[in-house]
């Protein structure tokens, strides 16, 4: 034994000409990870330290936030320095680590607006029953199931990939996605009854849970006074436009993505991009100006900081 490791590298194939664009896509995604930072970071910092902020809503939002943080670093920082190689490699060991975060993350945020509905329908259509349903301990229960949950499933599906032979060692994407299927001999049964179990659990169940939810909570504040109507509007429409949004991205990326098409590589190309670059910039500008709270405190450290 020679003390020397094996490592298995894999080829993302689904990039453009980069001697042609690299320094140009290097400049946009740079300056687009610092803009995803510093406006995430800005808002769950309001959060932390306002106490009126410290409800179960607002925790809910910090805990989204902080899952675009740790969904865009999982991608970036790996992008730019492709950007800046000759030829975009990564071992198979790093690819199944970014699949596992990528994917924990995406389930976690399915999760998270899950638990947003369920508080918005107690707050809006139980207000007398709120502080003794939303305690601290159940805002902590599910916070720990949407981490966790996913991330269980994950597990498996890194496991039983880790142990898949390979035939192919060029993968059509410049991410290691759904796509990284393609690479497998022969997908085993098990991999595919977990993915799908996987998908269903924190991808169709939660969303089916989110609208359901909100149609009660828009049946209920219609029959109300206007300024229930106007309240359920207010705190509720934001939380569905972010589920809209990202329910869109994740349906291309689970299943257009992995559908063969006669896109262009440079169609392909931006498209998925836009699949991990739209949801972590809508979620700061959703909840930092629509939501009357935090805008108020984003307003007054932005006058502080012109000051």
């Amino acid at each position: 034994m020679d003390g020397k490791v094996n490592v298995t590298y894999i080829t993302l194939s689904g990039y453009v000409d980069l001697n042609k664009y690299r320094y140009f896509y290097f400049s946009v995604i740079f300056t687009v990870y610092v803009l995803i930072i510093c406006s995430n970071a800005t808002i769950l910092y309001l959060i932390w330290i306002h106490k009126n902020l410290h409800e179960p809503m607002y925790i809910f939002i910090a805990g989204m936030l902080f899952n675009c943080v740790i969904y865009s670093t999982n991608i970036y920082p790996k992008l730019l320095v492709d950007f800046l190689s000759e030829e975009p490699i990564v071992s198979y060991s790093a690819c199944l680590l970014q699949f596992f975060i990528f994917y924990s993350v995406a389930g976690s945020e399915f999760l998270l607006l899950a638990a947003m509905a369920f508080d918005r329908y107690v707050a809006i259509c139980k207000p007398l029953r709120y502080r003794n349903i939303m305690k601290r301990s159940t805002v902590s229960a599910f916070l720990i199931i949407a981490w966790c949950f996913p991330a269980c499933h994950l597990a498996v599906l890194a496991i039983l990939s880790a142990k898949a032979k390979l035939c192919n060692f060029n993968l059509d994407g410049i991410i290691c996605n759904n796509k990284m299927y393609t690479i497998h001999c022969v997908r085993s049964r098990a991999l595919t009854i977990f993915g799908v179990v996987a998908l269903f659990d924190f991808a169709i169940l939660p969303t089916l849970f989110t609208v359901f939810t909100y149609a009660k909570i828009f049946m209920t504040s219609y029959r109300s006074c206007k300024e229930s109507r106007k309240t359920a509007v207010q705190t509720c429409v934001p939380h569905l436009l972010v589920l809209t949004s990202y329910f869109c991205v994740m349906t291309y990326d689970v299943i257009v993505a992995r559908v063969e098409s006669d896109f262009s590589k440079t169609a392909g190309f931006i498209m998925t991009i836009q699949t991990f670059l739209y949801h972590p910039l809508i979620n700061p500008f959703m909840y930092g100006f629509k939501m009357k709270e935090i805008n108020k405190h984003l307003k007054t450290l932005l006058c502080s900081a012109k000051a």
